[in-house]
């Protein structure tokens, strides 16, 4: 595919996604050295330092790689995906299964680290998820969530509560699709009442195996609606 000059607007985004085609399209091969900037400047009719920051934005997608006083190579022809972007395009199933081994270490940490200022945040936010069990749907998954976000704070480890927090929107989306789909609050406002207290009050007592065991056992609970033939 032959460059060709670019219609005027963002020129650099422009010109980025240009060399990337080039370059994903197979063009380029990897190990392949990148035309100078004047030559890719006058093929796409750009300035060089519109080329200059479009080389940067490939680097930066780990596509190429400049050598000094050499030029810029091709070191890869498929961008990887980020963390974020990968979380978006899984499965809602494949991202709990992932939840289940982050939450339930959080849990067991949460029960050996958990300081007052976390056990009033427990018992605030499992009173809080009890509460919202006459409101909306979208309000008690919102409560629910809560209450978990509150067990991975109290591991009090911020690699933990990072991973969860990415988890989040999609769980959220994914419950709340759960609790509609299968009417999992019909006759049970407080779905899941009895689990949850007593994960709370296995981290209140400091007993790391309880607390790993309640949550493993209602998250594989979920997860088994979550791959029913209805959900």
């Amino acid at each position: 595919m032959p460059l060709g000059p670019l219609r005027p607007s963002p020129l650099v985004e422009q010109a980025t996604e240009r060399l990337r085609e080039q370059i994903t399209g197979g063009d380029w091969a990897v190990g392949t050295k990148l035309p100078g900037e004047t030559s890719l400047a006058t093929s796409l009719g750009v300035g060089r330092s519109t080329v200059r920051e479009a080389l940067r934005a490939l680097a930066g997608a780990g596509l190429v790689r400049p050598r000094q006083g050499s030029g810029v190579f091709v070191i890869a022809t498929s961008v990887e995906e980020s963390w974020p972007t990968q979380l978006r395009r899984a499965a809602v199933t494949d991202v709990y299964e992932v939840r289940m081994l982050v939450e339930v270490e959080a849990a067991q940490l949460a029960a050996r680290r958990r300081t007052e200022e976390d056990l009033l945040a427990l018992d605030a936010a499992l009173a809080e998820r009890r509460a919202a069990a006459g409101r909306s749907d979208a309000e008690f998954v919102d409560a629910d969530i809560a209450l978990h976000a509150a067990v991975v704070a109290a591991a009090h480890n911020p690699v933990l509560t990072s991973l969860f927090t990415e988890f989040v929107p999609l769980l959220r989306q994914g419950l709340c699709d759960l609790v509609e789909l299968l009417d999992l609050r019909a006759g049970e406002p407080n779905h899941g009442d009895d689990g949850h207290a007593a994960l709370v009050a296995a981290v209140s007592q400091g007993d790391p195996e309880a607390a790993g065991r309640t949550l493993r056992e209602e998250l594989e609970r979920t997860l088994a609606q979550l791959h029913s033939p209805g959900a």
